[in-house]
């Protein structure tokens, strides 16, 4: 990766945009292709290009009509190429509070930042909107969720997670999400994020008005 420069310059470029959207969720060549408006031998020809720089791998097959295809996820080093600045006061700020506060209190402490972060969310409107202003809001302090149907569950999932480093060394910090999307949603929320290797969100919600 030396010699590369990580700016809006390449974020506007073909690779850049298949990051981004990788970012989102894990695609298929063809699922890229389609976006992207391109051949599936130009995209494989990027993403050759970003495996060798080590971006995005592999990561399992997906059924097709005829035959299964790979699907590509970002590596744990495309992290780095999202704004994080915080991750390093996050960290140190929990860990000041570790030594001054019991772990129930740190919670509260967590869902008070959550509640105060939704407050700046506009309020109203169904479930679904609800739901989208989640989104949104999530996106906007560095996550990029999407929604799933899981019988009467809503699922809002993430194949990363926009506090990863934070929650890497302090999961508990999963409870401020978690705060700010039932907030926002106005159902009850139960986090299901998977915190083994690189983060990924996951967000439980219930069709039940709280």
């Amino acid at each position: 990766m030396e010699g590369i420069t990580f700016d809006k310059r390449f974020f506007d470029s073909t690779r850049g945009q298949i990051v981004t959207l990788l970012r989102s969720a894990p695609c298929t060549v063809e699922e890229l292709a389609g976006k992207l408006n391109l051949t599936d031998n130009a995209v494989r020809a990027h993403l050759a290009t970003l495996e060798r720089d080590g971006l995005v791998r592999q990561s399992g097959l997906r059924r097709g009509p005829r035959k299964p295809h790979f699907t590509y996820v970002l590596t744990e080093e495309a992290d780095r190429l999202f704004p994080k600045a915080y991750d390093a006061l996050l960290n140190q700020l929990i860990a000041v509070l570790k030594t001054r506060l019991e772990p129930a209190e740190i919670e509260d402490v967590l869902r008070e930042v959550g509640r105060a972060l939704a407050a700046d969310a506009p309020a109203g409107g169904n479930l679904e909107s609800r739901v989208q202003t989640a989104l949104k809001v999530l996106e906007a302090i560095g996550g990029a969720a999407e929604i799933e149907q899981h019988g009467d569950k809503i699922v809002i999932v993430s194949s990363g997670c926009p506090l990863a480093a934070a929650v890497s060394v302090h999961p508990e910090v999963c409870r401020l999400a978690e705060t700010l999307v039932a907030e926002i949603v106005k159902v009850p929320v139960e986090e299901r994020c998977d915190r083994t290797g690189r983060p990924k969100c996951r967000f439980e919600l219930s069709q039940k008005e709280s």
